[in-house]
């Protein structure tokens, strides 16, 4: 059978994005809000007020999710005062530290909202957009995440080396990681859930929450100073997630070792050739000390490189096939919404 449309009677057949699947305007869902926190007891309340009183005006049930990641300060007392003040509140406190990108793992995994957003404790993130990333969720949209169009409170060198790290991942990886995007996002049900299916050691988050694809958007806005305390962040941390985001979404590494690898053996074929040719062509006494010690030098450093890169990835497959689960639980207190959903105070 043929069917025959005009053009303009197809236009209104397919919608302005067939992807989204857009939810009524005046949805409210249950939102979850997570926050992974290392020694940050000078903001933890304030972070709870601020997050408190934006999710109160939207008017929707909701439940804020802290979890410790085995501070050494006051801040799991803090999280311990605030829950029993208010029932909105879940703590998850971690048996040790176990990093960020694991912390919101686990925080994830103890969400019961219909949507979730994550925010850094240190409030650099300001939640008083969440309302904005609720109305792109409305639209039909799975993920909606923020871009920093100005980071304020960092050094000049961070501002510089994050920017290109952006760029360099982007170009190198197989997923289209977005520039200048941190954690700040809103997360639909389903998309938490299949993030949650990813279950590798080495997490780089923000490559993993682009992974999982559906329909997403970017929301614009300038990063805060941290309300209170120091970063944990120095840059040997740094440089290691770095590190974790190329071996986890790139074999670029490899490849460029393979290739060094060949470039330098061309270039020592067609210098022994040059030397062979010179030797019968004019003669050549044994010379050239500081040469040769130039090109085993040389060599050495590729090599030592090269294994070195190597090393990287067989490090990460050893910890990934050892399969040891990725945190341990001291204790859950549960907020009113996650406990209403079944899923009561656990201590283990």
């Amino acid at each position: 059978m043929n069917i025959a449309l005009q053009s303009t009677d197809s236009r209104q057949l397919v919608p302005e994005n067939p992807r989204l699947n857009p939810r009524p305007v005046n949805a409210l869902p249950t939102i979850s809000v997570v926050a992974p926190a290392y020694n940050e007891e000078e903001v933890t309340a304030e972070f709870h007020r601020r997050v408190t009183d934006v999710l109160t005006k939207i008017g929707a049930p909701y439940e804020i999710v802290l979890v410790n990641d085995g501070s050494k300060d006051n801040t799991l007392a803090v999280m311990h005062t605030i829950q029993s003040l208010d029932a909105n509140v879940t703590v998850v406190d971690l048996s040790r530290n176990f990093g960020k990108e694991i912390a919101l793992t686990a925080g994830l995994e103890h969400t019961a909202g219909e949507v979730v957003v994550v925010l850094d404790a240190d409030l650099q993130d300001p939640p008083e957009l969440i309302s904005q990333m609720l109305a792109g969720w409305r639209e039909g949209y799975d993920v909606v995440y923020g871009v920093r169009s100005q980071r304020d409170g960092e050094t000049w060198f961070k501002k510089i080396t994050a920017r290109y790290f952006y760029r360099l991942i982007q170009h190198v990886s197989r997923v289209d990681i977005p520039r200048d995007t941190g954690d700040f996002r809103l997360l639909s049900r389903r998309a938490v859930l299949d993030l949650l299916r990813l279950r590798e050691e080495h997490r780089f988050m923000k490559g993993l929450f682009a992974w999982i694809g559906f329909p997403s958007k970017p929301i614009y806005y300038q990063r805060d100073p941290r309300a209170a305390g120091e970063t944990k962040w120095n840059y040997w941390k740094l440089w290691n997630l770095a590190l974790e985001g190329i071996t986890s979404f790139t074999i670029g590494p490899l490849k460029i070792a393979t290739y060094l690898g060949l470039v330098v053996a061309l270039l020592s074929l067609l210098y022994a050739a040059f030397v062979v040719w010179k030797t019968l062509a004019y003669g050549d006494p044994v010379r050239g000390y500081p040469s040769l010690m130039v090109v085993v030098l040389f060599l050495g450093g590729v090599q030592l490189v090269s294994v070195g890169v190597l090393g990287e990835y067989i490090g990460r497959i050893f910890n990934e096939v050892k399969q040891r689960p990725l945190y341990l639980i001291n204790r859950v207190l549960s907020s009113r919404l996650r406990a209403g959903m079944g899923h009561g105070s656990e201590s283990p």
